[in-house]
């Protein structure tokens, strides 16, 4: 690509496995330790603050002193949009670990994705949304109808303050598990701070699982209504 913004620098800090590793951890949303970021990439600490000393130069990666620690965290929500990306083509083109965690069923039905909800039941719920034309999308480009503005605004989230910003309201993320698209967007990260405030989702303390729990699996199907019948079975054995 001889014009426009080169892409191969970007790839190739994206490429490298330790950094691929640490990226990914930060895509929970939270801020890690270069310590914790090391473990994640299976890399020492030395090596772990190289690769950072590179990411963050890149842009890629912010980092924040507190104390005696420093915390690394995504540089913005464009950074975890292209690595969901990423994740979704190396799935459909079959690049996937040969032994799958501990955590991978759990990360497939429910996780963060940076600062908004993924996996299969988020992509269930966004179908939902769209079903009852809380939702539409059409040429790319997804947006909140009346119905659903009247919606949210009686669930107490604040469109207002959320369309102040720079960010779109609404846009379809591909979810890397399910090949489909999730919500992102503020809204998106609306309704991942309206589920956990009101507990209906459990961050894990480590990684980017969510678990749904019971008073959750009732408001999500509340939420969603009869357009997406799969949705109880699929949540309930991701709550336990």
């Amino acid at each position: 690509m001889k014009e426009g913004p080169s892409i191969a620098t970007i790839a190739a800090l994206i490429g490298d496995p330790a950094r691929a590793n640490m990226l990914g951890a930060l895509m929970a949303g939270r801020a890690l330790t270069a310590g914790e970021l090391a473990r994640e990439a299976g890399v020492r600490a030395p090596t772990a603050s190289g690769h950072l000393a590179r990411l963050s130069e890149a842009g890629l990666v912010l980092v924040e002193a507190q104390g005696r620690h420093r915390y690394f965290r995504l540089s913005g929500p464009d950074v975890a949009h292209v690595l969901e990306g990423l994740m979704g083509l190396a799935a459909r083109t079959g690049r996937l670990r040969t032994r799958p965690g501990p955590r991978d069923p759990a990360l497939r039905q429910a996780r963060t994705c940076y600062d908004h909800m993924a996996g299969e039941w988020a992509v269930r719920l966004y179908e939902g949304l769209l079903a009852d034309g809380r939702l539409t999308a059409a040429e790319g480009q997804v947006s909140l109808t009346e119905a659903g503005r009247s919606f949210f605004r009686a669930e107490g989230v604040d469109l207002s303050a959320l369309e102040a910003g720079r960010r779109p309201l609404c846009r379809a993320c591909l979810d890397w598990s399910e090949r489909r698209p999730h919500l992102g967007g503020t809204l998106g990260r609306a309704i991942l701070d309206h589920a956990v405030a009101r507990r209906w989702v459990r961050p894990s303390t480590e990684g980017r699982a969510l678990t749904v729990t019971p008073p959750g699996l009732m408001a999500l199907r509340a939420w969603v209504g009869d357009a997406v019948t799969p949705l109880s079975e699929t949540i309930g054995r991701a709550g336990g």
